[in-house]
Parts: C-alpha cells; sequence; structure tokens
C-alpha cells in the first residue's frame, strides 16, 4: 500500500526527536525538544515540540510501527506534554520564541495539531499516555480565552484560528467558540475564483489556507468553506515544476525563491480527494506521497491524520495525473482593477499594523509547460520572466531604473497570439506647499515639525510618467524577450539576468560589477547544467553603473547586468538545448 509510505517516513522521525529531548530533569526546559534552528526548545507548531510529539504519538498508536506502545517514548512524550504547560503563558498563549510573542494565531496553529494528537491518543486508550492526554487538554482548555478574544496579523491566521476554534469546540462544546468563528469567517473568503489565496504563496500558506479551512469546514459544518480550496488545489496543478518542485518565483511571503516541493500537499489533496472522489485530486496526492520525505508540521502531521481517519487510505481510487503540457493565465478575468478603485475608500490611508496590505492580491501570471520546460511570467514581482529547461535555469529576468529608483513591476499581462505583452509604468512628480486653509496651528509656532504637515493636502505638480513594456515571445528555439522605454529621455535603467551559482556559465563578453554580478558588454552567453543549456544572445553596455539604488541583487547567485538609457528596444534571445524537448519532437506539436 502506498499510504504505509506515510508511516514510514512518520517512524524515520521518531528517534530524531528523541535525540534532541532535553532530558535533565533540573533544566528549566526539562520535556522540551531542541529545535534544529538554534537549539532551543520552542512551544511552536512547525519546528518545535509539538511537532515531535505528533510524530511520536502516530508511532505510539499505530500497531504497525516498530515504537507501537513503546514505553521509554511514551515517558518522553508525557515529559513534553509537561513542558508545554510549562511553555504556556497565564493568559492561555504560546510565544515560538524568535518573534509574535503571546500570540493568539501561533497559538492556534499549535491547538490544530495538538487537538488530533490529544484526540489520537484518547481513541488509542492505553494508560501509560493518560496522564499526558490529561496534560493536553488542560493546556488546550487553557487556550479557550485567548483564541476566543485574540486577534492575528496575517490573511490565513485566520482561517488557522476559526478551525483551532472548531476542534476546542468539539473538545469543550463551546458556544463562544462558535461565536467567534464567525466573526471571522463573516469578513468572506480572500481567494479569486481561480484559487490564488491574498498571499500569492504556493510554498507555505496556500496548504496552510486549504488544510484550516478543510478542517473549519467540517467542524463547523460550512461545507462552502470548501469553494476556494478547490479552486487552489485546481490552480496548483499549474503550478509545479517538471522536478516536483513548485513555483514560488511570485510569492507574496518568505518561500518567493525558495524551493519547495510537492509533499506538503500531500494531505489537503487526499483530504480534498476523499471527500469529492476527486481523480486529479488523488493523483495530486499520490504525486505528492512520492515525494514525502517529513510527515508534517503539528497541524499536518499526515500519518495522525491518516489514524484518525482511515477511510482517507482509499487504495485503488481512480486517479488524473498532472498536466505537463498547458499555456494558462491565471486570473486574467479578475476585476483586479475594480477592487484596487477602492483602496483610497476603506478608511484605513494604507496603513495596516503588523502586516502588509498585499496589493498585488489577483495579479495575473502566465504558466507554460512543454514537457521537461517550465516558463513563468508573473506581474507585480521584480522578476517578470524566469525558466527552466531540465536541469538549466534563469530564475528571473527584472529591470529597474533611475527613475523611481528600484525594480519596476510590471502591472499588466495581455495575451499574444504567440505569447504575452507585459506592461509597467510609474509616476513621480513634486509637491507643492501646503494650502494655507489646511496648516496646523503648529506651522504657526516656534517650531514647525515636518511630520505634523498635512502632506496628503499637497498639490502635485510637474509629474512625470515613465513607461516600461516586454513582449515575451516564443520562438521556434525557445524565447524572446523584448524590453522597451520611451520616456523620458536618458533614464539610467539595467536589465538583469540571474542564474544558480551552480553550472557553468561561457562565452560572451563580460566584465566585474561587484558582488556576484557582472556586466554583459557583448556576444552570447552559455548556461548549462547537467547537460542541458540556455543560449543566450542580447548583451549590451550603455553605462557603467553597477546597480540601481533601491535594486539588491542576491548573493550567491550569478547575476548579468545589461545598462541601458532610454530611449531604448533591447531584444534578448533565449534558445533551449534540444536535449530536453524531446518529448515535443517525439509528439510532433505542442499542445
Amino acid at each position: 500500500m502506498m499510504v504505509n509510505r506515510v508511516f514510514e517516513v512518520n517512524d524515520s522521525w521518531v528517534r530524531e526527536g528523541m535525540d534532541r529531548q532535553i532530558l535533565e530533569e533540573a533544566h528549566r526546559w526539562h520535556g522540551g525538544v531542541r529545535t534544529m534552528e538554534n537549539g532551543l526548545p520552542s512551544p511552536n507548531h512547525n519546528t518545535g515540540t509539538p511537532t515531535a510529539m505528533a510524530i511520536w504519538a502516530a508511532a505510539l498508536c499505530n500497531p504497525a510501527s516498530a515504537y507501537y506502545r513503546d514505553k521509554e517514548l511514551a515517558h518522553r512524550f508525557a515529559l513534553s506534554a509537561r513542558y508545554m504547560l510549562e511553555a504556556q503563558h497565564g493568559d492561555g498563549t504560546i510565544s515560538p520564541g524568535w518573534t509574535n510573542f503571546h500570540s493568539p494565531p501561533d497559538t492556534a496553529f499549535v491547538v490544530v495539531g495538538y487537538a488530533q494528537t490529544a484526540q489520537l491518543i484518547l481513541a488509542d486508550g492505553w494508560a501509560e499516555l493518560k496522564g499526558a492526554a490529561e496534560d493536553m487538554l488542560l493546556f488546550l482548555e487553557r487556550t479557550l480565552p485567548a483564541l476566543i478574544t485574540g486577534g492575528c496579523h496575517t490573511p490565513n491566521h485566520r482561517w488557522v484560528i476559526c478551525a483551532a476554534l472548531g476542534f476546542l469546540n468539539a473538545l469543550f462544546d463551546s458556544p463562544d467558540a462558535l461565536k467567534r468563528a464567525e466573526e471571522w469567517l463573516a469578513e468572506g473568503m480572500d481567494a479569486t475564483l481561480d484559487g490564488e489565496w491574498t498571499e500569492r504563496s504556493n510554498g507555505i500558506y496556500n496548504v496552510v489556507s486549504d488544510v484550516m479551512l478543510i478542517h473549519a469546514a467540517r467542524m463547523l459544518k460550512r461545507p462552502e468553506l470548501l469553494v476556494p480550496v478547490r479552486a487552489n488545489l485546481k490552480m496548483m496543478t499549474y503550478l509545479v515544476h517538471p522536478d516536483g518542485e513548485i513555483v514560488t518565483e511570485y510569492s507574496g511571503r518568505q518561500d518567493f525563491g525558495q524551493r519547495f516541493d510537492m509533499s506538503g500537499y500531500y494531505l489537503p489533496c487526499l483530504m480534498m480527494a476523499s471527500l469529492d472522489r476527486d481523480p486529479v485530486f488523488q493523483g495530486m496526492a499520490e504525486q505528492s506521497l512520492s515525494l514525502l520525505k517529513h510527515p508534517g508540521g503539528a497541524p499536518t502531521n499526515a500519518a495522525v491524520r491518516l489514524l484518525l481517519d482511515p477511510g482517507l487510505m482509499r487504495e485503488g481510487a481512480e486517479t488524473t495525473p498532472m498536466p505537463e503540457h498547458y499555456r494558462v493565465v491565471l486570473n486574467c478575468e479578475f476585476p483586479r482593477e475594480r477592487y484596487l478603485s477602492g483602496f483610497a475608500g476603506a478608511g484605513h490611508h494604507g496603513v495596516i499594523r503588523y502586516s502588509r496590505m498585499h496589493t498585488d492580491f489577483g495579479a495575473p501570471v502566465a504558466r507554460i509547460r512543454e514537457g521537461r520546460t517550465s516558463v513563468t511570467v508573473s506581474t507585480e514581482m521584480s522578476s517578470f520572466f524566469s525558466l527552466r529547461h531540465g536541469a538549466a535555469r534563469l530564475l528571473g529576468v527584472q529591470f529597474a531604473s533611475y527613475f523611481d529608483p528600484g525594480f519596476v513591476k510590471m502591472s499588466r499581462l495581455a495575451t499574444l497570439e504567440q505569447g504575452y505583452r507585459l506592461s509597467g509604468e510609474q509616476e513621480k512628480g513634486y509637491n507643492g506647499p501646503v494650502p494655507e486653509a489646511d496648516l496646523p496651528d503648529s506651522a504657526r509656532e516656534g517650531v514647525s515639525p515636518w511630520y505634523l504637515l498635512p502632506h496628503h493636502c499637497r498639490p502635485q505638480t510637474h509629474v512625470q510618467r515613465h513607461k516600461v513594456e516586454v513582449e515575451v515571445v516564443e520562438a521556434s528555439d525557445g524565447w524572446k524577450l523584448v524590453i522597451s522605454s520611451t520616456e523620458p529621455e536618458e533614464v539610467v535603467s539595467q536589465i538583469s539576468l540571474i542564474f544558480p551559482a551552480a553550472g557553468s556559465l561561457s562565452g560572451g563578453e563580460l566584465a566585474p560589477a561587484g558582488g556576484d554580478a557582472q556586466f554583459w558588454m557583448e556576444g552570447s552567453i552559455r548556461y548549462e547544467m547537467d547537460g542541458d543549456w540556455l543560449e543566450i544572445s542580447g548583451g549590451g553596455l550603455q553605462h557603467t553603473a553597477a546597480g540601481v539604488r533601491e535594486a539588491a541583487y542576491p548573493l550567491g547567485f550569478r547575476t548579468l547586468l545589461l545598462n541601458v538609457v532610454t530611449p531604448f528596444v533591447k531584444e534578448i534571445h533565449i534558445k533551449l538545448s534540444p536535449a530536453a524537448d524531446l518529448d515535443r519532437t517525439e509528439r510532433g506539436e505542442s499542445s
């Protein structure tokens, strides 16, 4: 049975957690499990003690596990449960240890995992774990006041809190928990019809929102909460590179540009496959399972969930493999301009405490797959184009200028017959004096602080606009990027191409530009990795600035700089090695 892999992976992490547990009785964190990040124990849900406890519980309660009813492990589990009580603040919250002190949302993450672990222990009924189960229930009960009154930071935190409140109601029959969950849900769902969540975080927070709303839908009896979950999971079929790595090139959170694979999607895909009997979700679950190397954090431990809900283990269920040939534009029908037009009237004046606005929500993204070739065309990001061709990768293409110093984000995407047209526009002017009628009393006093002046009342003068266009065109042997900007004249600008440090970069005329960057002055360059290559032409050097203020290039990568000055039209031709596209040749046509 393929699902046995989940339990095998879970068992493989049991000893690793035991080796990190603090066993000295006089230690201030006795029973806690040290994190690998800093060597300190933490009550957090992801890398902290509850994650180890979920792994241990799934082993202790699984008759097929080598650790089934292992008394030493049960003792270790009980020590950790007592540590969690000691780590809990008097107000019922926990502090992860790096930020978010006395945090209701971080407590909610723990509750979702801890409640499932407690349910598993209670259902097992082994006397050796009775004391630990009582400590866990006490911890969970103590969280009720904090989650009934507490707030959050980010959009996904709302759904985490709702799921936690659902679990707490199931354990303690709390009408106040249900009422608070409804208050959060009254804010409405923050997903486009194509399934894009606010945070555009394919590597991390998609999974968070999906799993939490699956739990909330079940426990709060709100099946409509599954609508955006279904859409998001279907969207994800187009956001996976050929090697199973997830597209993070345009994320709005900390997974931006980081490596994540599909394994994190195993649990939500499996749960939705079971609910809907959907072969697409089942296929996604099986592909995710093949990449699984860890059972998951406390709230998403797949072994715990499978033991609680054996019905998820549907061997032989119909599957549909994930697509490998497609061209799609996500959010192309989303009325983003209409929503953004209400920004000024929302009353927050563009300020949100402890978080950010995420105005890039719903920005269009084009995805192209042809077997082992994977292309992403993005708006509202510093990088507007990235390409993977077998093992060869062009991680990003960016445009920066001194007009409004920094990267210019493309805000619009239109579909062409053989590609896409992107455009970005910046506006910058000058501020006149505050009209006399709007001046505060402080302006007539001996000291007039700048920060007390009503700057929003200043009339604008000499407003200038800078427009950049990019045509991304598919060619017979690869791709062409045509980047142009005509005005204002003499805007010092820079195009950057970013490659991984691994692989070889050869050809062209290059010169050091500081850090890990090089000027690409002329000639064709070739980036090669494991036999796959990209041959790129279009270098140029119209000025010698090594960078643009506010446009930082990453260290540890290879960045090539093309320096241009407006007006210009710059064509970059990316030729692909034929080996990685054998599947296209064999089919005789593209889909």
